[in-house]
């Protein structure tokens, strides 16, 4: 019931584009461009190709990304995130987290997602090619950038375990806790970098997780 009522509330942002033609990615755009794309055929017709671009930087000054979608380079609706764009059998749906895109798939009628595929020039697109070319490699930066949030989400639980158990009834009903970690403020500056480092890695990924990813937000 929720679900469905995200995709109704979603498909009503969905507005037309203006036919305006696909710009090519630039290097310069890796900090702050996504780009998917998204071929499609539908029984014997012609296939036709979708692409998703989200300019996130370029937009979250305002506190409102939107995506723009293309139908064979032709800029065919766009909308604010999260956006489910309407397409030939399914919909492509997008959403983003603090770090960047963290779900961009189309989703069949019958239910079955799959992941667009990232323009290969963009961040999304050489993390993808370092995992083709370099598992292992990519393996242990994933493993890494997993950690990071782990200890990070570790040492922010333990904050507010404290900061609650300072409250005054809580204090006088269970005494008040002190983190058995007492960091110094330049360890705890890098900490926090790492985290929205691997936060960044993740979402080059597409990985998401809700109590990790969401609690670095």
């Amino acid at each position: 019931m929720l679900d469905e009522w995200r995709r109704r509330r979603a498909a009503k942002r969905v507005m037309s584009g203006d036919g305006r033609p696909l710009a090519r990615f630039r290097w310069w755009q890796l900090p702050g461009r996504a780009l998917f794309y998204l071929p499609l055929r539908q029984g014997d017709g012609p296939e036709v190709v979708y692409a998703v671009d989200v300019r996130h930087w370029q937009n979250q000054g305002s506190g409102t990304v939107t995506a723009d979608l293309y139908r064979d380079n032709r800029q065919h609706a766009r909308s604010k995130l999260p956006a489910a764009f309407p397409v030939e059998g399914g919909t492509i749906q997008v959403a983003m987290s603090s770090f960047g895109i963290k779900r961009c798939h189309y989703v069949a009628a019958d239910g079955i997602e799959s992941q667009l595929t990232p323009d290969p020039r963009s961040g999304e697109g050489r993390r993808a090619r370092l995992d083709r070319n370099h598992p292992a490699l990519s393996r242990t930066i994933g493993f890494i950038s997993l950690s990071m949030l782990l200890i990070g989400a570790l040492l922010l639980l333990m904050q507010i375990i404290e900061a609650v158990s300072a409250i005054p009834p809580i204090a006088e009903s269970i005494g008040s806790i002190s983190s058995p970690i007492g960091l110094p403020w330049w360890l705890n500056a890098a900490l926090a970098l790492a985290a929205v480092v691997a936060g960044t890695e993740r979402a080059l990924r597409l990985q998401h997780n809700r109590l990790l990813d969401g609690a670095m937000n």
